[in-house]
């Protein structure tokens, strides 16, 4: 349990609240210590029972009112509330009347609250009367959405995660589950701890830290999730194993999706397809047919595709034609990315959706636009993310409103996205953050609230209602989100629309709106809270749906589909037929490699909160990219070296580790590095932006690149106390992490070793002392003292110098140095020495213990299991997020 100050500005008390990261949706603890307070688990909590993963466990340390706005800017100028407000509303009336409700677009974020979206989706599609509100959710979650409703008629995610602890396989498809969920993840391996059950098969083309736990790794090519979900189906009816009682009784599409995957039923060639051994089809294809409930998870890994749809479809086809769904530990299950990207779709968040799980046939339009009260809304979906940003490119949109989120970083062709925003009439952004690459782009920044300030709901991924609780008072002028769109509306003339007090006076009408005209037609009813009082709001417990009115609520999810009875038109689900495999674009001879995306264990998103965290940072401070050894060598890339990842659409340069977990061919780079923490690390600057025809979801899993060499001759580590230090001119590479006690820059220049130390060192001024060294090798070395203290250390040197990152930093924790640690730093450090090359990664966010120390022990046999590691240095023994991490070092050595 992390503790920490917040200083005099906060106001501190004992709160229940929940985790601001992925959709597992964890309940957290905030205690207060005097001045102080500490994060925990909630044992109460039904999603994590107590648990947190590393990310969750160091919120404490993410929270401060440093780096914030704390008051509007308009056009360069700070402004006060009122007048900003007043612009926002005038140049929006302004744009309306002059180009039409279309001519404005609002971009939203799963990080806001139900409160925050249903207003924004209010104001948008009503108060304006257009269909362009879209979320980062497209990003995420969309070719989930678009196969739920080609299914089951509605976007209904049909199970929870007692489901995975009670299955007999669980198949895990395109997801990391060890780092992108791992709390989830640690209660999959708990229900194992007294059984073999369940069988774990991981479907993933690359080898990531969940397949350390697996029975089984199904290395898959790219695109090919669908031929195997196909190829399983048509095996099935060759075993005569299709329960045909509960396909006569609750199916339709059966025959046609059968003739479909036929195509597939041809072992060999299907294995090919998926470029896998036939053994391991086999293999799965049994633990499948044997095992009477299984559980299949997708996530990124399917739904980031321009065929996420079908991939989507082809899970549910095989789920639909066994019967393995609607009963306990059996179903298809997507897991959110996002904290609240299922509360996003309740609302309507997406463009392509109304309200409350209504789309835009003429009586969900009818009844939302009664409810709401308005003289016309909008009746036509509007434009998806990536086809939004083209409009504002194009001049088509002329305003947009972002919010709680980085789209110059996140979206693909991000180089398009930056021109198009620059060039916009009218860019706002309402942000907790005060440094972004969209907010460097907007003309109005709006402050809101954090975690922690703000307060709502939000929904997890098995359809868990949870309060998110305010502890700490909002920096500076600070608003909750939807207080900013509501003053808005009531100066665009929608007072009575938009008259709310607080929050429990959105989820009222939030809740009444997904009862109203419903009669059990719609899946989304949580009308039963609709009358709360707001003391009864503030004490809301997690709440699973649906909880219509009349009804008695639940503590567990329900298996949703039990009856056999879904949301369709004559209530039976549709199997759908699925021909579409492969990726958007192939390999060609410049650009030879596949890049594939994801995210790490310890950062989220674009860095904007874990990168406060020093222990966060430490595990993955710089952007890389994982090259298989064969394909390195052909590219003449060594590890460590600076590498030149090239697409159609852009370039990054990143750090290169060389590693099996990819197979030849192919290559991975992390999302997460902006301008702001790497010079040349946006990934999303590599993609296309093609995107699925279903879901209009970007493919982010697949883009043909070239791999080169960046001709660095001199690499630099400079480690310094002055945060806002700028980085020279003439740097090729950069990265900058803060590991607490100071801030380290990971550095790589085209000029030779000597010409760079000279002009660094010559930076280096109102020393009170100062220790330099020089290696045969040409190594260079500089520590600057002051008052006794490290101040700055710069090493220079024809090698990678990335791997002494932790060695120095540890020296900056020490308030006076003695003779030891002057000896110390004039010896140099170890990884100049050549003393070994063993990685000084961090591992364990929680000790911080690094990948050296851990291959250390297991190399001389001394920390010859995991237990053994955990009871030497820790590591493990808390959040237990390294695990997978340390199992694959123990297995590998």
């Amino acid at each position: 349990m992390e503790a920490f100050s917040l200083g005099r500005r906060a106001t501190l008390t004992d709160t229940r609240t929940t985790c601001p990261y992925c959709g597992v949706g964890c309940g957290v603890v905030v205690e207060r210590f005097g001045e102080h307070f500490a994060v925990s688990g909630d044992n109460e909590h039904p999603a994590n029972l107590g648990r947190l993963c590393s990310k969750g466990a160091q919120l404490a340390s993410t929270v401060n009112t440093d780096d914030r706005p704390d008051q509007p800017v308009v056009n360069g100028v700070s402004t006060p509330w009122d007048t900003a407000l007043d612009y926002v509303a005038e140049r929006f009336w302004q744009i309306i009347e002059s180009h039409g409700s279309n001519s404005v677009a609002l971009y939203a974020s799963g990080q806001l609250l139900t409160e925050d979206y249903y207003v924004a989706n209010k104001f948008v599609k009503g108060a304006i009367g257009s269909g362009n509100i879209d979320t980062n959710s497209r990003l995420c979650m969309a070719s989930a959405v678009a196969g739920h409703k080609r299914a089951f008629g509605s976007d209904t995610v049909t199970c929870g995660y007692r489901d995975i602890e009670r299955a007999d396989l669980v198949i895990l498809v395109g997801s990391n589950l060890a780092w992108c969920h791992p709390v989830l993840n640690q209660r999959l391996l708990s229900a194992r701890t007294s059984s073999s059950t369940p069988v774990i098969v991981v479907i993933d083309p690359r080898e990531t830290p969940t397949c350390a736990n697996a029975d089984l790794h199904l290395p898959v090519l790219p695109g090919t999730d669908a031929v195997l979900f196909n190829a399983l189906l048509a095996w099935l009816d060759q075993q005569q194993a299709i329960d045909t009682e509960f396909i006569q009784n609750h199916v339709d599409g059966f025959a046609e999706s059968l003739l479909a995957a036929r195509a597939h039923s041809d072992l060999s060639e299907s294995a090919k397809q998926c470029g896998l051994p036939v053994v391991l089809l086999e293999r799965f294809f049994k633990l499948f047919l044997e095992s009477n409930r299984v559980v299949t998870v997708f996530s990124q890994g399917v739904n980031q595709s321009s065929v996420g749809t079908d991939k989507v479809n082809a899970i549910i086809n095989a789920h639909l034609a066994s019967g393995k769904i609607g009963r306990e530990g059996a179903g298809p299950f997507s897991v959110t990315g996002q904290p609240n990207a299922m509360g996003g779709r309740e609302v309507g968040g997406l463009a392509n959706q109304l309200a409350a799980h209504m789309g835009f046939d003429a009586p969900s339009v009818d009844c939302v636009k009664r409810f709401w009260g308005f003289d016309r809304i909008a009746d036509k979906p509007g434009l998806p993310a990536t086809e939004m940003f083209d409009a504002i490119a194009s001049g088509e949109i002329k305003a947009v409103w972002i919010m709680g989120t980085n789209p110059a970083v996140s979206l693909p062709r991000g180089r398009d996205v930056h021109g198009a925003l620059k060039g916009c009439d009218l860019v706002v952004v309402s942000d907790c953050v005060a440094d972004t690459e969209t907010i460097r782009l907007a003309n109005v920044v709006l402050p809101v609230k954090g975690w922690g300030e703000k307060d709502g709901t939000v929904t997890n991924s098995e359809r868990c209602i949870s309060r998110q609780r305010a502890f700490i008072v909002g920096s500076g002028d600070a608003r909750a989100d939807w207080q900013v769109i509501a003053s808005v509306a009531r100066r665009m003339g929608f007072d009575k629309q938009f008259s709310f007090r607080n929050s429990a006076d959105i989820f009222r009408e939030h809740a009444a709106l997904s009862g109203f005209e419903n009669y059990g037609k719609r899946d989304f009813d949580i009308s039963a809270l609709a009358e709360l009082s707001d003391d009864q709001y503030d004490e809301l417990t997690p709440t699973y749906w649906p909880y219509p009115k009349g009804q008695a609520p639940t503590r567990a999810p329900v298996e949703i589909f039990s009856s056999g009875r879904f949301y369709t038109e004559n209530q039976r689900a549709k199997m759908v037929p699925i021909r579409s495999f492969g990726v958007a674009k192939t390999p060609s001879l410049e650009f030879s490699l596949l890049l594939n995306t994801g995210r790490v264990r310890d950062q989220w998103h674009t860095m904007t909160r874990t990168a406060r965290s020093t222990r966060l940072n430490r595990h993955s401070p710089e952007p890389y990219v994982e090259v298989h050894p064969l394909d390195a060598r052909q590219h003449q890339l060594r590890d460590g070296d600076i590498a030149s990842v090239r697409s159609q659409h852009g370039e990054i340069r990143v750090r290169t580790r060389t590693t099996r977990a990819v197979t030849p061919g192919h290559v991975f780079a992390p999302i997460h590095w902006s301008s702001i923490h790497a010079s040349h690390g946006r990934v999303g600057t590599l993609f296309s932006g093609e995107v699925d025809p279903h879901s209009s979801q970007p493919e982010l899993k697949s883009e043909p690149v070239a791999l080169g060499v960046v001709d660095i001759k001199t690499h630099a580590l400079l480690v310094h106390r002055n945060r806002s230090r700028s980085w020279p001119a003439q740097v090729a590479y950069s990265a900058r992490a803060d590991f607490g006690d100071c801030t380290v820059d990971f550095l790589g220049f085209q000029g030779q070793v000597f010409e760079v130390w000279t002009q660094l060192r010559a930076e280096l001024s109102n020393a009170n002392e100062i220790l330099e060294r020089e290696w045969t090798s040409g190594a260079r070395q500089t520590a600057v003292i002051v008052d006794d203290a490290l101040d700055t250390v710069l090493l220079v040197s024809p090698a990678p110098t990335h791997k002494a990152a932790n060695w120095v930093s540890a020296l900056f924790e020490v308030p006076t140095l003695g003779v030891e640690q002057r000896r110390s730093l004039l010896r140099g450090a170890p990884i100049l020495r050549d003393i070994g090359d063993g990685d000084g990664q961090t591992l364990c966010a929680c000790e911080g213990t690094t990948i050296e120390q851990i291959e250390r022990l297991v190399s001389t046999g001394i920390g010859n299991s995991e237990q053994a590691i955990q009871e030497l240095t820790g590591a493990g023994s808390h959040c237990g997020s390294c695990l997978p991490e340390i199992k694959q070092i123990a297995r590998e050595e």
